[in-house]
């Protein structure tokens, strides 16, 4: 394993050659210049073998990929590694008026959709361009236990999207950014050591967490910033009346709104919804002004959110 690791790496860095992968059925390597086996990510996905028994590791040389790209479900046991998360980068720039297909457009802009269970990216961007033109979303994660690790994720309204209903998913070391409801979904999602880089006066999360899930959108040790001129955010309001959502040990800029929480013109969500922070800190986190229907949690409280306890037997570790 350790020989095939350190060839591939040789092969990004132009060392070897592509041929003298090819036994390696387990990895393979995208390069839009043709020096890898696939110059797409999705012909190297599409190429893969069906619900394999070993994981199956995709290495993405630097570049622009402007491409749709769905991990389907029978890709499961799937790595995208990137070369650098500033210059591998995937890209599109669908949005709900482009898409045109009615009420549910937002589902079909997404630039990656994920719907294979235990997927894993790293040092990757993956963006959509459409602008602030409405719904636009760059990743969409529709399975279970999927990971990413040092990663860029750009967009402006519904950047990311969590979903399924017990789904658990996990953000580490990543910049996401964008301006109404820019992380959203039903997943129980956990974005620990992330920035989020807030692009518009709106709200950073929008959760639909089911009635039956202990936990919602879990946000630990990140960075809450804005970009210049942007001074009214709300940490999230509910897409649905069950939704959860906890900052945990988080610095937030004083763009955030002292309130901190918003009904979305929904009173009754206020006796249904959980949102918490616990031992968060900058000139936004003003704990006497938030809405009496938040929670400041205890030490006791903030001590199970541990991954353990949130994520169950799912052990998440690189890929």
């Amino acid at each position: 394993m350790m020989y095939k690791r350190t060839a591939l790496f040789l092969l990004l860095f132009g060392l070897i050659t592509a041929n003298a992968l090819a036994q390696y059925k387990t990895e393979m390597v995208v390069a839009k210049d043709g020096s890898g086996d696939y110059k797409t990510i999705q012909a190297a996905i599409d190429d893969t073998k069906s619900f394999p028994s070993e994981r199956i590791t995709i290495y993405i040389k630097d570049g622009i990929y402007k491409e749709k790209v769905k991990v389907h479900s029978w890709n499961t046991n799937l790595s995208l590694i990137g070369e650098s998360k500033e210059k591998t980068i995937i890209t599109y720039d669908d949005y709900f008026d482009k898409i045109d297909r009615g009420r549910n457009s937002t589902f079909f802009t997404y630039t990656v959709l994920v719907e294979a269970n235990d997927f894993h990216a790293e040092n990757l961007t993956i963006e959509n361009t459409a602008g602030k033109v409405g719904q636009a979303v760059a990743l969409h994660v529709e399975a279970d236990r999927v990971s990413f690790n040092n990663c860029r994720i750009l967009g402006n309204q519904d950047t990311v999207f969590v979903s399924g209903d017990g789904a658990r998913q996990y953000f580490k070391d990543c910049y996401i950014e964008g301006t109404t409801d820019f992380i959203f979904g039903e997943a129980t999602a956990v974005f620990e050591n992330c920035t989020l880089h807030s692009k518009g006066n709106s709200y950073i999360t929008a959760a639909s967490t089911p009635e039956s899930s202990k936990h919602g959108l879990v946000f630990k040790n990140c960075r809450l910033t804005a970009a210049e001129g942007v001074t009214k955010v709300y940490l999230g309001r509910p897409w649905r009346n069950f939704a959860r959502t906890v900052f945990l040990n988080s610095k937030m800029g004083d763009h955030i709104i002292p309130k901190g929480w918003h009904n979305w013109g929904k009173p009754e969500a206020e006796t249904t919804v959980y949102y918490g922070e616990y031992g968060n800190s900058g000139s936004g986190f003003k704990a006497e002004s938030r809405v009496d229907w938040s929670h400041i949690l205890t030490k006791d409280q903030a001590e199970t959110y541990t991954l353990n306890k949130i994520f169950g037997d799912w052990k998440v570790a690189d890929k």
